[in-house]
């Protein structure tokens, strides 16, 4: 009767839980800076739209109308403030509101995706209660 010599195979079996679980963490690194970038992109886009609808026509508001927007003020305003963050995007505006898109560059070092563009988008309107 011959005996098997099974020396090694736990070692196979730790190799190969020892890469996945550092993929594993990989993946969960890469993602939450993912989503905390996505998350940066959607906070400039908010704040890139709250400063264009600042943007009134200040001579209407001042004669007692109805607070409007100086529409092409509102939209480079917005866009002034993305470049000023280090974000491209684009605002247009649309009635009374402004709406806002940043985009940022992702570029991941842990996993083999490269960069991508993470985007956010947000609109705001001028505060018209007196």
């Amino acid at each position: 009767m011959t005996r098997r010599d099974d020396r090694g195979q736990v070692t196979a079996f730790v190799v190969i839980i020892a890469l996945a679980l550092v993929l594993l963490l990989a993946l969960v690194l890469e993602g939450g800076a993912a989503l905390g970038a996505r998350s940066r992109a959607l906070s400039l886009a908010q704040e890139a739209a709250r400063a264009g609808a600042q943007q009134i026509d200040l001579d209407a508001y001042r004669a007692g109308d109805d607070i409007t927007l100086d529409t092409d003020a509102a939209a480079q305003a917005a866009k002034d403030f993305l470049h000023r963050s280090g974000a491209e995007g684009t605002a247009y505006v649309e009635g009374d509101t402004v709406t806002a898109t940043a985009h940022l560059n992702y570029t991941f070092s842990l996993l083999p995706l490269g960069t991508r563009t993470l985007s956010g988008t947000a609109s705001a309107s001028p505060h018209t209660d007196p």
